[in-house]
């Protein structure tokens, strides 16, 4: 369904807004994420998933430490996985395989104490050839879930066979409620072989190959990490999240592109970039990714549209029989540790047209939906989609480069929408519809 951009979508004022801004209005010709085939590495993506892949599926990953930073000025200690030889970053790289495929990590540890990865959904795990296993200590009390790499310069190398298609999280397995809180981890795609351009092996998975998304959804508590980092004793009964993220980043960062310059270690951004639906020009709809690397359950709610829910922790909705079970939602519930991928579709329902058919009531004036002093819209004001300047009604309002829409897509869990409780903020982003024919370069 669509929405007027006025009534479904917010405002806000932020430093940070002015560099994201013009960075995602420059984007609407910007190549997104080409999916890498099983014997390529995909070159770097500015919107979209941006996939780390291997000729031989092999990765290397270093557990090391550095700074995070969020839009309301704070700098916060981080522990994450990078890419051996590459710099710190949150969260880890998403790595992509093929179904079928014999995947080999090897981990790195820099950490002053152990660590470890553990592959959920993935089995038959072995670490340095063996069977992955808990580990105890000298009194048997279990200090993690899977083998580790020792402190201060350790290393293990895990493989298994790539499961079923779908998306996992990878993550620390050793002092779990700390390590993941500190941010060790990152997602694992696994793409049905010879079918790239969809989900899982179901053919209505498919989904437009330029348009994949990944919404990495994580929360932190700094005075935990304040802790960790002044090798401080903390009293885990006393947590409480105060940040609240998508890929690392919260919002107005999440609308911008990846790998940009000001967010030198938070290298994902979570802008949808999308047009829509023609059965001819646009046939196939966007894919977004979910996954919990939290404590909590997260009711994502994307403004504008609804999603097609079609797998589950690598598990296509589908019944025994392999009938389709898959369903339309305006919230996608993704609890701790889980992962949902659905398909979107965005359809231009009411069809305004300044000249045939113009919205039957009168549009409220720019200056009654300016929140503040100084506060700037990301919205076009406008409900009629590509329309800009004299082919729109006197009095309306066009702030856009080409009449294109934005939606906010957030945390129904108000709380998680908030910078240390200001709103607009955390866990939010925006989707933004291009009219049918797209953007001129600018």
């Amino acid at each position: 369904m669509r929405r007027l951009s006025v009534r479904s979508q917010g405002m806000i004022s932020h430093g940070r807004l002015r560099r994201a801004l013009p960075a995602v209005l420059g984007l609407a010709t910007a190549a997104v994420l080409v999916v890498p085939g099983p014997g390529s590495s995909a070159a770097t993506a500015s919107e979209g998933l941006d996939c780390q892949s291997s000729p031989d599926n092999a990765f290397a990953l270093t557990a090391n430490a550095g700074y995070v930073t969020t839009p309301d000025g704070n700098s916060i200690y981080m522990w994450s996985y990078a890419s051996d030889g590459g710099s710190f970053q949150l969260p880890g790289p998403s790595l992509c395989v093929d179904s079928g495929a014999k995947v080999t990590v090897t981990l790195r540890n820099t950490l002053p104490e152990a660590t470890s990865i553990m592959f959920p959904g993935q089995k038959q795990v072995l670490a340095d050839g063996q069977p992955a296993q808990p580990v105890t200590d000298s009194a048997g009390t279990l200090t993690s879930m899977t083998s580790t790499a020792g402190a201060t310069g350790g290393s293990v190398t895990y493989t298994f066979t790539a499961g079923s298609p779908g998306t996992y999280l990878y993550q620390s397995g050793t002092d779990v409620q700390k390590q993941q809180q500190m941010g060790l981890f990152g997602a694992l795609v696994v793409r049905p072989a010879g079918h790239p351009d969809q989900e899982n092996d179901r053919p209505d998975s498919r989904f437009s190959a330029s348009h994949e998304y990944l919404y990495m959804l994580s929360e932190v508590d700094p005075d935990a990490h304040l802790a960790v980092e002044r090798k401080r004793p903390f009293d885990w009964s006393t947590y409480k999240a105060r940040y609240f993220m998508i890929n690392g980043r919260s919002m107005p960062d999440t609308i911008s592109p990846n790998h940009a310059a000001w967010l030198p270690s938070q290298p994902y951004g979570s802008l949808i970039h999308i047009r829509p639906f023609d059965p001819a020009s646009n046939p196939q709809p966007a894919l977004i990714r979910y996954l919990n690397a939290g404590t909590v359950s997260y009711p994502f709610h994307p403004h504008g549209s609804d999603e097609q829910l079609i797998s589950r922790d690598g598990h296509p909705a589908q019944g025994p029989n392999g009938q389709d079970l898959s369903f339309s939602n305006f919230l996608v519930d993704v609890p701790p540790g889980q992962t949902a991928d659905t398909l979107m579709t965005w359809r231009d329902a009411e069809n305004w047209n300044a000249k045939t058919n113009p919205i039957p009531v009168q549009l409220p004036q720019l200056q009654d939906q300016i929140v503040g002093p100084g506060t700037e819209t990301w919205f076009s004001e406008s409900p009629y989609l590509g329309s800009t300047g004299a082919d729109l009604p006197a009095g309306v309002v066009q702030n856009n480069q080409c009449g294109e829409y934005y939606h906010v897509a957030h945390s129904h869990a108000l709380q998680q929408s908030t910078n240390y409780g200001a709103s607009f903020g955390g866990m939010m982003t925006l989707i933004r519809i291009d009219p049918p024919a797209g953007c001129p370069a600018q």
